[in-house]
Order: C-alpha cells, then structure tokens, then sequence
C-alpha cells in the first residue's frame, strides 16, 4: 500500500513538474512576442481625461488614406508609459490642459505602408499640407521616414495639448506630422533653457513661430520630461518612455480597442 502511495505520488509530483516547466511555456512559446498585446492598455483607461484624434484611423494624415493595422480609432501603450502619461496629465490638468493623442503603439505594418507609400514618389496627395517645402523624393534620406520606429515598441506616444478654458487645441505653431524643421523643438528657440530666439533660418521657405507658441510647446515638453519621457529632436510632439519595458522588440498586433 505504502509502495503503491509513494508511486502515485512521485507520479503527480513529476506530472506537475511536467506542467510547469513545459506545458504553460509551451503555450507561451506559442505566442511569438512581437504578437503579444498583454503588456498594453488602453490610454483611455489610464487616463480618462485624455482626448482622442488618431489620424491614422482616418483620411487626415500625410498619406490621406486609413493606415494599415488600425482596426479602431483608439490608442495603445505599454502600461508603465500609460501610467507616467497619466501622471503628466493630472499635472497639466491642475494647470488647465488636458492631453490630446493622436498616436502612440503603432504595429509595423502601419510602419510597412508608410515606407511604400515614401517609395512612391507619384503619390503626393498630402504635399499641400504636411510637406509643402520637401520633395517626396527625399523623405527617406531625411529620414521623415523610416523602416522602424520608436512607436512599434510600444512606448512611445504623439500628442498636444487641449486648452479647457478655449475649448480648443493650444497653438503649438504648427500641426502634427508636419516635414520640415518647423517641426523641431529647437526651431525658434532653446528647449534646454526654454528661451525664445526667433532663430528661424533652418526653414527652406522662412516660416516661423511666436514667442507664445514655442512657449506651448515648452509646457508640453517639460511636463513630458518631468514624468519620464525623453523627446524627439526633430518632432515637438514626440515623446519615448525613458525606461521603456520593451527596447528591442517591435510588435505587429494591430490597433484595437483591449
């Protein structure tokens, strides 16, 4: 009897180990980790306050056409960077703003047809508005741009500010998505001591922005920057998780609503 125990028990003891150690990491083996949505939340979870405009769901954005992996016009990040964005919100919030998204994960497909759409020189619906100063042509070479981006890690999120005593987005000088060095936190100003130069000798058609504005991207920026996000040179809007949780993995689930 004792005999017959103990070998029963070895038995579940062994069966148990054996689902440990293969049965659930089999299951996780089976979901490639670029597929792997269960780190990511929706911003509007996390922050409740936050307004909307993802312009990749829609017609409004540089390409003119609905991008590829945006299922819903919602928006995605990692949870440690949905929560450091909810921390700058209540703090600008308490100052009169509410945060507006107009994108953040991104999968790589919707970064797969933007490189298709670059390749194809012929195609400048959008010129007018987003990149009236460039040549398609060079979009690669500048880098506007690229195979890979920050935002298919997960972290990484594209936004402004809404005014609540206006009801209306702040002027930051100049929109989303725009080509050009216009676009750049330094154009017209030290974002390091955030003075106002006027220096706007880097624009090809000698655009330029006002005191004000720059100052309103600067309040953007230093609330980003105090909650632990890093800055793009080249985009005032654009902000990456210091310490994002996934450096070296670019995902391809597509954008829907958790």
């Amino acid at each position: 009897m004792k005999k017959h125990f103990f070998s029963t028990l070895v038995a579940l003891v062994c069966a148990t180990l054996t689902l440990a150690c293969c049965g659930k990491n089999d299951g996780d083996r089976s979901v490639i980790p670029e597929q792997d949505s269960t780190a990511f939340v929706n911003i509007s979870d996390v922050v409740p306050d936050a307004i909307f405009e993802i312009r990749y769901f829609g017609t409004y954005n540089f390409v003119g056409t609905r991008i590829d992996g945006y299922l819903q016009p919602t928006a995605l990040l990692t949870r440690e960077a949905a929560d450091s964005l909810r921390a700058v919100s209540d703090e600008l919030l308490s100052r009169g703003y509410r945060l507006k998204i107009y994108d953040a994960y991104r999968p790589q497909g919707a970064v797969d047809h933007f490189v298709r759409w670059a390749a194809d020189v012929t195609d400048t619906l959008m010129k007018p508005y987003f990149y009236p100063d460039l040549d398609k042509s060079v979009l690669f070479d500048q880098e506007y741009i690229m195979a890979k981006s920050g935002h298919t890690r997960g972290s990484t999120v594209d936004l402004t500010l809404f005014d609540m005593r206006t009801e209306k987005e702040v002027d930051m000088g100049g929109t989303f998505d725009w080509f050009g060095p216009e676009s750049h936190p330094d154009f017209c100003g030290n974002p390091a001591t955030g003075e106002y130069t006027g220096d706007n000798s880097g624009s090809p058609c000698g655009r330029s922005i006002t005191a004000e504005q720059f100052a309103n991207r600067m309040i953007l920026r230093t609330a980003m920057l105090r909650h632990g996000f890093k800055p793009l040179d080249s985009e005032w809007w654009h902000f990456t998780l210091t310490d994002e949780p996934f450096p070296e993995t670019y995902f391809v689930f597509p954008v829907n609503q958790l």
